[in-house]
């Protein structure tokens, strides 16, 4: 079994060079969380795009969904921004031969108590172990793809 990791761009990978600046999407930091956590199970990072989740479009979310179906691995995690999220699981919702688990980050991975960490690890586990079709691991929690919503007055996902 292997894991194949698409980077979207997100909060996840955002840099910050001071309090006053505008973000840019940094280099994914993906492989590197993963190979400070030892995973030893065999993956694959692939980088796809470089934006904020409200800047994608539906070109961007069908390059999603074309990445997914071509991959060879069943076990795919998409790393990708929180604000549309749920909008890329439903282009993804009824794939019925792979399981795809999207995952974000409320604050970047660079910062040190960021939740990046944490909810990469909870998708990879839940790509190993879900059923096929589409997931959303957040907030310590996992999701039905198609039944969640982020909740922007708490700040966390809840289901839908």
């Amino acid at each position: 079994m292997s894991v194949l990791i698409l980077t979207t761009g997100g909060t996840i990978d955002k840099l910050y060079f001071d309090a006053l600046s505008e973000y840019q999407i940094g280099d994914s930091v993906v492989d590197r969380l993963l190979k400070t956590a030892r995973v030893a199970l065999p993956f694959r990072v692939q980088e796809l795009l470089r934006k904020d989740s409200l800047e994608l479009t539906d070109d961007d979310r069908a390059q999603i969904a074309q990445a997914v179906a071509d991959a060879p691995e069943r076990r795919i995690v998409i790393t990708h921004g929180t604000d549309t999220m749920t909008d890329t699981a439903k282009v993804l919702a009824g794939r019925t031969d792979k399981t795809i688990v999207l995952v974000g980050a409320l604050a970047p991975a660079r910062f040190a108590e960021s939740d990046a960490s944490f909810n990469l690890g909870m998708a990879f586990a839940t790509a190993q172990v879900a059923a096929p079709g589409v997931w959303i691991a957040m907030n310590g929690t996992i999701f039905d793809g198609t039944k969640v919503r982020k909740d922007r007055s708490i700040n966390s996902f809840v289901a839908a």
